[in-house]
């Protein structure tokens, strides 16, 4: 650690008007209209998820305008999953936070930001650890991240250090919002063609396709009743079974590696794997069996509704036997597999069909004999032509993002350590010693 550097508890680093503080306590049932409150599991990586926020009935959170969110606040979990950091974007400003999440209002001056690179320092993560309280589940009281000590090197060399790091975390942001971008574009295709139907129905109304004249002659200006639903004239109804093979390997206490980069279901969320956790044979998990390839599928059957699913794309890596594998009988159908399993019609339906009290889950065969619309192999085609390259360009994106990640964990704790220092932007001006 670099001696000359200040170190400054996180108390003395805050809005003194506001302090720091913890969530609504017992936020009650959900109400649609509520207020969204951020929880432990919104948190991850550095980020916020904003895709299903628990909401609270108004005159609960009113109870609570100390933490009652205005951007620019650093949120810190506290329960559970101890020690995730994420600073609020000002979209968020209105929100409030969870009994298990603490609002910590950094000054202006030092930056929300800095404070966030200083909690994930191994310095810092060191004390926290040894301050939980695990009688029950993991647990950081607000005392004791008051005291948390922060260190405050020389305004420049901040800078410098919040620029690199920065700009790291900047680019695995904007490579997150394209690859949301690029799935979402795959799936409006998708659904308009394989589940609303759009192209058949604008023939049958009279209105134009919208779609260039060699694709809208592939379509039918006509359906035709079924035993289930209407469908396109010339297209029948089939199951993912049709195209995919179910849960096709496992590892056997012969073959397992002796090395398990594993995915659970928690670290597999809406198609993308967040985290793979790389253990020895014998300290893997039990359920640490589903053996993954490149294009494969694969969607939780425990909670279905929590979505965890995600398409493959790196080789090596083995699943949850919580998750259900899909994998394409052939390869060139992989992402209308993918699009369909996981489409939002039939998540929906997975969570609906799930029993249970404490986990509900469905069998994999029930996700197996998920409904879709077989059209021609013409119109398939066309499609995966489309689909194909906006998932290949996630699936680099998501990749590019892993190595930018790894670099910035790499050079964190160096930095914050003082072990390399920087004096102005982007210059190193020692080594690694």
């Amino acid at each position: 650690m670099a001696t000359e550097w200040e170190f400054v508890k996180l108390e003395h680093l805050v809005d003194p008007d506001r302090g720091i503080s913890y969530g609504i306590v017992q936020p009650g049932g959900p109400v649609g209209d509520g207020v969204p409150i951020i929880r432990v599991s919104d948190i991850r990586d550095g980020r916020i998820s904003t895709s299903e926020p628990l909401r609270v009935s108004p005159a609960i959170e009113a109870g609570y305008a100390r933490t009652r969110l205005r951007g620019g606040e650093l949120l810190l979990t506290l329960v559970g999953t101890v020690g995730e950091a994420a600073v609020v974007p000002e979209s968020l400003a209105g929100w409030n936070t969870a009994r298990a999440v603490a609002v910590i209002p950094v000054r202006k001056d030092i930056g929300s930001y800095w404070v966030k690179l200083a909690l994930r320092s191994p310095s810092v993560r060191q004390i926290v650890d040894s301050r939980l309280n695990t009688t029950v589940q993991a647990t950081l009281n607000l005392r004791d991240v008051a005291e948390l000590p922060i260190a405050l090197p020389p305004q420049g060399e901040r800078d410098a250090i919040t620029h690199i790091l920065g700009t790291l975390d900047e680019k695995i942001e904007l490579n997150r919002r394209m690859s949301e971008t690029l799935e979402a574009m795959a799936r409006a295709v998708f659904k308009s063609w394989f589940v609303d139907f759009d192209p058949v129905r604008a023939k049958t109304e009279g209105r134009s396709t919208r779609l260039p004249p060699y694709l809208d002659a592939l379509f039918p200006d006509s359906f035709e009743e079924s035993e289930l639903a209407e469908i396109p004239a010339g297209w029948e109804w089939g199951m993912l079974s049709d195209l995919a093979w179910l849960n096709p390997e496992a590892w056997s206490t012969e073959t397992r590696p002796p090395v398990i980069n594993y995915v659970d279901l928690s670290n597999a969320k809406l198609g993308r794997i967040e985290t793979i956790t790389a253990y020895a044979q014998e300290d893997a998990p039990s359920r640490a069996q589903r053996l993954l390839r490149v294009h494969d599928t694969i969607v939780g059957t425990v909670r279905p509704g929590n979505r965890s699913y995600a398409f493959i794309s790196d080789e090596g890596l083995t699943g949850s036997t919580g998750f259900v594998v899909l994998r394409p009988q052939q390869t060139k159908y992989a992402e209308l597999v993918y699009l369909a399993a996981t489409a939002t019609e039939n998540i929906e339906r997975l969570a609906h069909l799930a029993d249970g009290a404490a986990y509900p889950a469905v069998r994999p065969e029930v996700v197996a004999s998920t409904r879709i619309a077989k059209a021609p192999s013409e119109i398939i085609e066309s499609f995966l032509r489309i689909a194909g390259p906006l998932l290949a360009k996630l699936a680099a994106s998501d990749r590019e993002s892993k190595t930018l990640a790894l670099m910035r964990d790499t050079l964190l704790p160096k930095l914050m350590s003082g072990e390399v220092r920087v004096q102005a932007r982007d210059r190193c001006v020692a080594e690694c010693r």
